[in-house]
């Protein structure tokens, strides 16, 4: 088959909606955009591990330790699906890793920001982990199936993170009133840079087009951004709290919520490398991936050793 057969039977397939498998030709822009847009989803997990890890030892109760436990251990384990899911596409993890190390990979700018108060974990599994619901639902369609795959169990997870980071505001905003402040102020912090996760508006994201058209997303940065506000001017009510917008008002004609203008000069900061925390954080993968070579090496060697073995009994 000629290149040009080649490129309409790959279209004609995600058209009838048939999944995209690794050993499928693939042009190689669309095996390039998943590289990029699923090694930077398993980084984010990772990253995302950190500010929350922080507060392991300082949660309030042991019922909050054990819960911010599995939380963290899930997102390892959903940065293991994805970089196993990333493998797929011909890359090794070595490289996705040196990548974000080297600064060519990103990761959510969210996780560039500090968690400065117990508060700011619950705010985080609302507002971030329902940000990331809201993308992720999505991508349990898209068109490359190992990815798709790998979203239906993460996101599963991902509302239990979401269910218990409302259900400890909740907590909070019934408590005494500095503990209400302590609420509304994380919430206050977290809400413009999680309305930043969806990404930069749609008439600025270079990639958003061709993206939709092969189906790795389904919906538009601005389109997701939109339907967040909608569900979150809702939610905030039940913990009576506000959300720092003076602009939030519901439109009759659009039937949905108008929102403020998100500061995208910060966006753009901390994307570039400068925000709170970018440093910070890099220089913690940077060094646990230098701590656990020797891991890596003993496990590599282990294989090695089973492998010769087996040879030499099949021999």
């Amino acid at each position: 088959m000629s290149v040009h057969d080649l490129e309409k039977h790959f279209q004609d397939t995600i058209d009838a909606e048939i999944k995209i498998e690794p050993l499928d030709w693939m042009p190689d822009a669309y095996r390039k955009t998943n590289i990029r847009q699923i090694s930077q989803h398993a980084h984010s997990e990772i990253v995302g591990m950190l500010p929350e890890g922080n507060w392991i030892s300082r949660a309030p109760s042991l019922k909050r330790k054990a819960i911010l436990l599995a939380k963290v251990q899930d997102e390892a384990g959903h940065g293991l699906y994805l970089y196993s899911a990333c493998e797929t596409l011909g890359t090794s993890r070595e490289e996705t890793i040196n990548d974000l190390h080297s600064g060519r990979a990103k990761y959510s700018s969210i996780f560039n920001y500090p968690t400065l108060t117990w508060a700011d974990i619950g705010t985080v599994g609302w507002l971030v982990d329902g940000a990331a619901i809201m993308n992720q639902v999505m991508l349990t369609r898209t068109s490359y199936g190992p990815y798709a795959r790998a979203m239906v169990r993460i996101c599963k997870e991902e509302s239990f993170h979401q269910r218990q980071g409302f259900e400890s505001l909740l907590v909070l905003s019934k408590g005494s009133e500095a503990q209400r402040t302590m609420c509304q102020d994380a919430i206050n912090r977290w809400w413009w840079p999680a309305l930043m996760m969806f990404g930069p508006r749609d008439s600025e994201s270079t990639n958003s087009d061709q993206s939709m058209k092969w189906k790795i997303k389904r919906k538009t940065n601005d389109e997701l951004r939109q339907q967040f506000v909608d569900m979150c001017v809702e939610q905030v009510k039940l913990l009576g709290m506000t959300l720092p917008d003076p602009n939030l008002k519901w439109n009759e004609e659009t039937k949905h919520y108008d929102f403020g203008e998100i500061d995208w000069n910060e966006f753009w900061q901390v994307v570039k490398g400068n925000g709170p925390c970018n440093l910070e954080r890099l220089q913690a993968r940077k060094k646990a991936w230098e701590e656990g070579a020797w891991v890596r090496e003993a496990a590599a060697a282990h294989a090695a050793k089973k492998q010769k073995r087996a040879d030499a009994n099949a021999a």
